[in-house]
C-alpha cells in the first residue's frame, strides 16, 4: 500500500492546528490563578482553579474518550461472541462518572485538594502515599503507551506512515504543550480533539445501509464487570479536572456532562463496528477474508474506514482516532508527573522546595514520563496486558483506599497498609492471561481454555477465572483496611501496645504537621486554618456515626478529612 499524501497532509494540518491551539492557551492563561496567590505549580496542576463548565464539561469526555475508547467499542460490536451488549467501556465510564459526581467529586473538591493523593498523604502519610503512588502510576503510564501504540496501527492502516515515527511525532507534540501549558493546555486542546472525534467520526454517514443491524442486552451484563464502573473513579486524569472546577458543585456537574458526552461519543464506534459484522468483505478492497479471521478485529474501526470510506472521510476518520489518542495521552502525562512532583519530590522529600523547583520538577517528568510511554509503545508487545494489569490494581487497591480516606473514620496507617497487601495479592494471585502470568489462586469456577493463534497455529493454555475474584479482592482490601485500622487503634488506646511501638505514627503520634499543612491548600479562599484541628469525638453517637465520614457528603460547609486518632 502506496503512501496517502493527502492522509498525511491532513494529519499535518491536525497537529499543527493542535500545537497552536496548546501554546495559545498557554500564553492566554500564563498569568491565571498566580495573580490570584496560587503556586505556579499549583496553577499548571489544576489551573487557577477557574475551568467552567463549558471547557471543563469538554476535556473530562475527552480525557475518557480515548484511542481504546473509540476502537475498543467498535471492536466488542463487530466481534459476534460479544456484540453490544459486552462493550461495556461506554457503559461503565459514564456509570463511574455519575458515582464520582454523586459522592467523590464534592469532597475532593471542597477540601481544596491539588491531587488525588492528598488525603493518603494527609491522613495515612508520606510512606503510604509513596506506595500508593506505584499503582496510580503504572495505570497512567501503560494507559498511554497503550493508546499511543493503537495509534501507530492505525496510522499504518489509513496512511501507511511508518508506525514509529507517528508515535514519536505525536508523543512529542502531546508532551510539548503539556510541558508549556500544564492543565490549561491540556484542557483546550481537548475542546478542538473531541471536536474532531465527532466530525471525523460522524463523516462516515455515507456507509450506513440497511444491513447494519443492532445487538440485544444481555441481562448478564448488570452483573459483569463492576470495576468497569468503580475503577474508573480513582484516577488522577479524573480528580484532576475535579479540582481544577471552580466549585465543587460545578466538580460534580462536569462528571455529570462528561458521562453523558461518553455515551454520545460512542455512538459512531457502535455504528462502526456493526458495520463491519454485517459487511461482505469479499466485495470491498479489503479482501474475502473477514477481519475477524486475520486476527484484526481490534483494528475494525480504521479498516472500516480505510476500505468502506471515501478517501476524504477515512482521513476524517483518522483525525478522529489522532485526536481521541492525543487528548488522553497527555492527560494522564500530566497526572503522572503532578503527582510525583507533588507528592512524592515536596511531600516526601523535600518539603523546603520552593515553587519554581516543583516547577522545573514538573517539566522534567512530564519529558520523563512521556518518553516512558512513547518507549513502551514502541518497544513493549505487551502494553495493553500491562495496562489492563494496572487498572485492575488502580480498582482493587486504590478505590478500597479512596472509600476509607474519605467516608470511614479512624482509619490509618496500619489498616492501608494491610488493605494494600490484601488486595494486591489477591488480585495478582488470579493471574493475568494478557502477561502470561500464572496463577498461585484457583478461584472457585476457573476453568483452562485451549487458544489457537490465527496466522501461527500456536496453542496455548490459559487459565480463565470465572469468579469475580477482581470485586472481592477489592472488598477484601476494604474490609481489612478498617479491621486492622480499628484493631490497631485498640491494641494501643488500651496499652495492650506500648506506645513505642508505634512505629508508623499512625494511633499514638500523628504525623508530621508540615505534611498535613502543604497537603491542604490554607491559602485558598475555601479553607480556613481552624478546619485542619483534630475532630473531637462526640460521645453517645450512633454506630453510623463512628464509623461513616456523613461529613464528607454533607452540605454545610467546607471539612477537611478526620484527622483524629484519640481514643474515643
Amino acid at each position: 500500500m502506496a503512501l496517502h499524501l493527502e492522509g498525511l497532509l491532513a494529519i499535518v494540518i491536525f497537529y499543527v492546528l493542535i500545537l497552536f491551539v496548546g501554546i495559545w492557551a498557554a500564553w492566554k492563561n500564563k498569568n491565571s490563578g498566580v495573580e490570584g496567590g496560587s503556586d505556579q505549580s499549583e496553577s499548571i496542576m489544576v489551573g487557577g482553579r477557574d475551568i467552567g463548565l463549558f471547557v471543563g464539561g469538554f476535556t473530562m469526555t475527552a480525557t475518557w474518550v480515548g484511542g481504546g475508547y473509540i476502537n475498543g467499542t467498535a471492536e466488542y460490536v463487530y466481534l459476534p461472541s460479544h456484540g453490544l451488549a459486552w462493550a461495556q467501556a461506554p457503559f461503565g465510564y459514564a456509570l463511574s462518572l455519575v458515582v464520582g459526581g454523586l459522592f467523590f467529586a464534592k469532597p475532593m473538591r471542597s477540601r481544596g485538594y491539588v491531587t488525588m493523593l492528598d488525603p493518603f498523604q494527609q491522613l495515612y502519610g508520606k510512606r503510604m502515599g509513596g506506595l500508593l503512588f506505584i499503582p496510580a502510576l503504572m495505570g497512567e503510564i501503560f494507559w498511554s503507551a497503550a493508546i499511543l501504540s493503537a495509534l501507530g496501527a492505525t496510522l499504518s492502516v489509513i496512511v501507511d506512515i511508518n508506525i514509529n515515527i507517528s508515535v514519536m511525532i505525536s508523543a512529542l507534540i502531546a508532551i510539548f504543550y503539556t510541558l508549556v501549558g500544564g492543565l490549561y493546555s491540556v484542557a483546550y486542546t481537548d475542546v478542538v480533539q473531541l471536536f474532531c472525534i465527532f466530525v471525523g467520526l460522524v463523516s462516515f454517514k455515507e456507509i450506513l445501509n440497511d444491513e447494519s443491524s443492532s445487538q440485544d442486552f444481555y441481562l448478564s451484563w448488570w452483573s459483569s464487570r463492576p470495576d468497569t464502573m468503580l475503577g474508573g473513579i480513582p484516577w488522577q486524569v479524573y480528580f484532576q479536572r475535579v479540582l481544577s472546577a471552580s466549585s465543587a458543585t460545578y466538580a460534580q456537574v462536569l462528571s455529570f456532562l462528561a458521562a453523558f458526552g461518553c455515551l454520545v461519543m460512542a455512538i459512531p464506534s457502535v455504528l462502526i463496528g456493526a458495520i463491519g459484522a454485517s459487511t461482505d468483505w469479499n466485495q470491498t478492497s479489503y479482501g474475502p477474508v473477514p477481519p475477524m479471521e486475520k486476527d484484526e478485529s481490534d483494528m475494525i474501526l480504521p479498516i472500516v474506514l480505510q476500505h468502506l470510506c471515501p478517501p476524504f472521510v477515512s482521513f476524517f476518520g483518522l483525525g478522529a482516532v489522532s485526536a481521541a489518542v492525543m487528548s488522553s495521552a497527555d492527560s494522564s502525562i500530566l497526572s503522572a508527573s503532578s503527582m510525583f512532583a507533588r507528592n512524592i519530590y515536596q511531600l516526601a522529600f523535600r518539603q523546603s522546595a520552593s515553587d519554581r523547583e516543583i516547577v522545573w520538577v514538573m517539566r522534567v517528568t512530564i519529558f520523563v514520563f512521556g518518553a516512558l510511554a512513547t518507549a513502551m509503545a514502541l518497544l513493549t508487545g505487551t502494553v495493553y496486558g500491562l495496562w489492563y494489569l494496572s487498572s485492575d490494581l488502580v480498582y482493587v487497591i486504590i478505590f478500597p483506599q479512596l472509600i476509607s480516606v474519605l467516608f470511614i473514620k479512624g482509619t490509618n496507617t496500619y489498616g492501608s497498609v494491610a488493605g494494600y497487601v490484601f488486595g494486591l495479592l489477591l488480585r495478582i494471585g488470579g493471574g493475568e492471561p494478557y502477561l502470561r502470568l500464572p496463577p498461585f489462586i484457583y478461584y472457585p469456577g476457573w476453568t483452562q481454555e485451549e487458544k489457537v493463534h490465527h496466522l501461527t497455529k500456536e496453542v496455548e493454555h490459559i487459565v480463565m477465572q470465572r469468579f469475580p475474584f477482581k470485586t472481592v479482592a477489592m472488598l477484601a482490601s476494604l474490609l481489612g483496611n478498617a479491621v486492622f485500622s480499628y484493631a490497631a487503634k485498640y491494641l494501643f488506646e488500651s496499652g495492650t501496645l506500648s506506645p513505642k511501638y508505634d512505629f508508623l505514627d499512625a494511633v499514638v503520634s500523628k504525623h508530621s504537621k508540615e505534611i498535613m499543612d502543604k497537603t491542604t491548600l490554607v491559602g485558598s479562599d475555601n479553607i480556613i486554618l481552624s478546619e485542619m484541628a483534630p475532630v473531637k469525638p462526640r460521645i453517645g453517637s450512633s454506630l453510623a456515626g463512628t464509623f461513616m465520614n456523613a461529613e464528607a457528603l454533607s452540605d454545610e460547609g467546607e471539612t477537611s478529612p478526620d484527622l483524629n486518632n484519640e481514643p474515643q
